[in-house]
């Protein structure tokens, strides 16, 4: 599939009414500051259709952009490390735990993005759980792939696929700076 078109459409903190036109929703969700907007941007091939920051928790609402006229890229905050309140984690917790467990629009399919030099944290592996447990579609995407030196590669996906308890066909390794596999992850999204 070709990405032909994408714009930014609304941002959404769990109050508003979700969008429930029909069009299939692709949600990218992970730890803050591992590049989900960056894997947006390198997708559509744009600079600044999401918003991204080198400070951890830019994103704190759920954003929408539609695609091609026909998908929805759902942006989720990033969970973990924001430099942000206490009391403003949980909300973002809560806000990321209802788009995926109660809203009233399911994702058709969930990208899972990872630091692929951090690893997968404690963050990731519940969240794994949770996708599991609502039975949602999901791939994971080992980002910031060019931050690893060619050698360290191999060994950081097959630890990341230990703690996730997930084969290679599940996780993709990317970079947005070279977009190593931009292609293999589009075609993952829309199958």
């Amino acid at each position: 599939m070709f990405i032909k078109s994408a714009e930014f459409v609304k941002g959404i903190t769990g109050t508003n009414e979700i969008l429930l036109d029909g069009r299939p929703q692709i949600a990218f969700v992970g730890r803050s500051n591992v590049g989900k907007s960056s894997l947006i941007n390198s997708l559509v091939g744009r600079k600044d259709l999401a918003r991204s920051s080198s400070k951890p928790g830019k994103t704190q609402e759920v954003n929408f952009f539609l695609i091609n006229n026909g998908y929805y890229f759902v942006d989720l905050p990033g969970y973990g490390f924001a430099k942000v309140s206490p009391k403003r984690k949980e909300k973002i917790r809560k806000m990321i735990v209802w788009y995926l467990s109660y809203a009233e629009s399911r994702p058709k399919k969930v990208v899972l993005v990872v630091d692929s030099k951090a690893g997968a944290k404690k963050f990731d592996v519940d969240m794994k759980d949770l996708l599991r447990e609502e039975n949602l579609d999901f791939f994971v995407v080992a980002n910031k792939i060019d931050k690893l030196r060619k050698n360290e590669e191999k060994t950081k996906i097959k630890e990341i696929m230990g703690k996730l308890g997930m084969d290679d066909s599940s996780i993709v390794s990317f970079s947005s700076k070279t977009l190593k596999n931009r292609e293999k992850i589009i075609k993952k999204i829309f199958d």
